[in-house]
């Protein structure tokens, strides 16, 4: 286990977007955008369901449009604040961004390989790597507890989203990998342990 950052909430919600176009194209996202589909709202509004009985005040979001746009429906629901933070951005994908796995496999031949052999220390091209990334999820959790009132609900990505999950929970690299989150999911943590709403 891994020691938690003292600044970083005890208790926490972690909701990512909802679904977009891209996700229905199977393209990869990084740090560019593409539009929530209707099911993506629907799915923010089913999160913001969900979440009334939590009494969440802060809403801590990635600056990506689909993030930003998910934590908007939720928090109008709620009447809860929203609390731009950088470093919950997604994992920059570099010059794979916006592409479909089959592109990367035609233009970077070999590219899947290598970072199947070492998954979390692989960067994009141009981009980053889960361990570079790591440091960036655990700043974000700690500005999320200097700016939240009461346990935030954080809207996030998967990819970092896995690494925001290992920090609050202390887990490892290769647990941190092990790690989904559908769009439309909205998990707990409370000291260490996390549960589905």
């Amino acid at each position: 286990m891994i020691p938690r950052d003292r600044h970083v909430p005890s208790r926490a919600y972690l909701a990512r977007h909802g679904q977009t176009v891209w996700n229905l194209e199977g393209r990869l996202h990084g740090r560019l955008d593409s539009p929530l589909t209707a099911d993506g709202i629907a799915q923010a509004r089913a999160a913001a369901d969900r979440l009334v009985p939590c009494g969440i005040r802060t809403i801590c979001s990635s600056p990506l449009g689909r993030a930003m746009a998910t934590a908007v429906i939720i928090a109008e629901h709620l009447g809860a604040d929203v609390v731009e933070v950088a470093d919950l951005a997604e994992i920059d994908h570099g010059e794979m961004a916006g592409m479909t796995w089959a592109e990367i496999d035609e233009r970077y031949p070999g590219a899947r390989a290598e970072r199947a052999e070492n998954r979390y220390g692989w960067a994009f091209p141009g981009g980053e790597s889960y361990a570079q990334a790591r440091l960036r999820a655990r700043r974000a959790l700690s500005e999320c507890g200097w700016s939240a009132v009461g346990p935030p609900l954080i809207v996030a990505h998967e990819m970092i989203g896995r690494l925001l999950r290992a920090e609050l929970r202390g887990l490892d690299a290769g647990q941190a990998l092990s790690l989904r989150h559908p769009p439309g999911l909205v998990i707990e943590i409370d000291d260490d342990r996390e549960r589905v709403l």
